[in-house]
């Protein structure tokens, strides 16, 4: 029988409230200690107070959400079709409270929404109900914006700037852009922050870490810190306008051989934590295909080289953009190359650990080769421990036990098996899984899902993105080694080895897209055909003696199969 729809019992409700209000004094009291001295004191008392009532919200919230998986699921067996289906409904039903909470709060919430919906691990409840987030950021007034302009460029800021335009090209979470000409001439691009947006930071996040600690400590299955530990140390990141421009500037220093991408020129002088003054580039967001079409350019060019520059952000620097959604990489025309990725948004980056990075290579070597025992014996490296079977799931969508070549289609049975592979992976098991990562790894996992995205938009197939890696993880592997050594053989050996390890793997996931395409469906045609004869002969009077000859012939010649 299945579970009646879940209503928040009244005494759960108060006990709710009474949590909000007592739970929040603490953090609403160091809230209120670190506001700017020049406040006055009833902007302080206002804002404790709006602070109070957006975290009232947020707990309350949670409190429904984590009382509709314990009523709505209890008395289920967990590996029944009922569960599954009732897990599914709640998922669903949380993801719509957690919207209209993110709606209600605004600023940081939206952001926490929206990274949360870029997860590529959440059920898919959440993360098709949380992209509508993505459109909810509504732009600050320019007489708002101007001030900040003053506080952080001098009041004088005129001087160096003819012109402002008032209307903003871009609103996100933390800021927005405008596009502005300087006295020099040239057209620019200033990226300027919300106003005590670092206060505000304080207040939110310290309310999500004391909410996800307190759904472990009463429901230790349902624990989400990694989540919002990982949430604010990212928001920490985006609000460092400095460490933004430094991060394009090594970044534009990594690529500056690359004919394909491009990362604007950052103005120092007009550079400060809460303002960002960078070079002006046209273009159009990469999922645009009605613009690619105009320009004509191949959508699967552009695909193939996004990856690449991806991959080797993440096999070869060890140095990674990770937030690369449509909006912040463009396509630009380009009259030597056809066109080119204008990579915006530099505010989070992550760098990987040497050994990491070096592990992560060999991992992507081993999930193209399908080799299992090193698989494991990484994710063991990687502190994962059982959990290590996931990750072929996760990277190339198979099994770890598929015997099939990753260029060929799973069998029918093995799709069974994954499917109850991953039936047995429960809601509860999600969190253990997810705090067992390093943190690098969910970098990765956010940046990978986030490429595949575009990928399929624009039309690429899986190749693209499997070859990249398989390129650029050998490269990683071999390529640093050849920059620490200076003798002439070792160097040519390195290379020799990066390329006939990507050669070796190509052909692999080659032969397994033929023996997929033609020899299969090749022998099931010719098995077709000879039960087809076999049937016809069996059903035709005078067939006897043609039956007759049949087995003989088979008895001479053996089987056909």
């Amino acid at each position: 029988m299945r579970a009646k729809p879940f209503k928040f019992p009244a005494k759960a409700k108060s006990a709710a409230f009474v949590a909000a209000v007592t739970a929040f004094s603490l953090p609403a009291t160091n809230y209120a200690l670190t506001l700017p001295s020049s406040d006055s004191f009833p902007d302080k008392i206002s804002t404790v107070v709006h602070g109070i009532l957006r975290s009232s919200r947020a707990i309350i919230t949670v409190a429904c959400t984590v009382a509709d998986y314990k009523y709505s699921l209890r008395g289920l067996q967990k590996d029944s079709n009922e569960y599954r289906y009732e897990m599914s409904e709640v998922h669903l039903r949380s993801a719509k409270r957690i919207l209209k909470l993110c709606e209600a709060n605004k600023g940081f919430y939206v952001k926490a929404g929206q990274f949360v919906a870029a997860q590529g691990v959440i059920p898919k409840e959440y993360s098709s109900t949380l992209s509508a987030l993505q459109d909810q950021v509504a732009p600050c007034s320019f007489k708002t914006i101007k001030e900040v302009l003053m506080h952080n460029l001098g009041p004088d800021f005129s001087e160096m700037i003819l012109s402002v335009s008032e209307q903003p090209i871009a609103a996100a979470s933390v800021s927005q852009v405008h596009r502005a000409v300087l006295k020099s001439g040239h057209e620019v691009a200033i990226k300027v922050q919300y106003p005590d947006l670092e206060q505000q930071m304080n207040f939110d996040t310290r309310t999500m870490s004391f909410l996800s600690k307190t759904i472990a400590q009463f429901f230790p299955e349902y624990r989400f810190q990694w989540l919002a530990s990982a949430f604010t140390r990212t928001l920490a990141l985006e609000l460092d306008f400095v460490q933004e421009a430094r991060n394009s500037e090594r970044a534009a220093s990594n690529f500056e051989n690359n004919k394909f991408i491009r990362v604007p020129c950052v103005f120092w002088e007009l550079t400060t934590r809460q303002v960002l003054t960078m070079q002006f580039c046209t273009g159009q967001k990469i999922d645009d295909l009605d613009f690619l079409k105009q320009i004509g350019v191949d959508p699967k060019k552009v695909a193939r080289a996004l990856v690449e520059i991806f991959a080797e952000m993440i096999f070869v620097h060890g140095y990674i953009h990770c937030d690369p959604h449509p909006g912040n990489i463009l396509v630009s025309r380009d009259s030597y190359n056809g066109f080119s990725l204008v990579l915006l948004d530099h505010g989070i980056y992550r760098e990987l650990d040497e050994e990491f990075r070096k592990d992560f290579c060999q991992l992507w070597e081993a999930l193209l080769l399908q080799d299992s025992k090193k698989i494991m014996c990484l994710g063991e490296r990687f502190g994962i421990g059982e959990y290590s079977k996931y990750l072929p799931i996760i990277f190339t969508g198979r099994s770890i036990e598929s015997k099939s070549g990753l260029g060929s289609g799973m069998s029918v049975e093995e799709k069974e098996n994954m499917k109850k592979e991953l039936r047995s992976l429960l809601f509860e098991d999600l969190s253990p899984f997810m705090e067992s990562l390093p943190p690098e790894f969910l970098s990765i996992m956010r940046v990978d899902g986030l490429l595949r995205a575009i990928i399929r938009k624009l039309g690429a197939s899986r190749w693209i993105r499997w070859l990249a890696y398989a390129k650029y993880g050998m490269y990683g592997i071999y390529q640093k080694l050849d920059a620490e050594t200076d003798f002439a053989g070792k160097t040519v050996f390195f290379r020799f080895m990066s390329e006939f390890k990507y050669y070796g793997i190509l052909t692999r996931l080659i032969v397994g897209e033929i023996e997929a395409k033609f020899v299969v469906p090749l022998g099931q045609k010719l098995k077709n055909a000879l039960h087809y004869l076999y049937s016809k002969i069996h059903s035709d009077f005078w067939g006897l003696l043609m039956h007759s000859w049949f087995l003989v012939f088979v008895i001479r010649h053996g089987s056909f199969c």
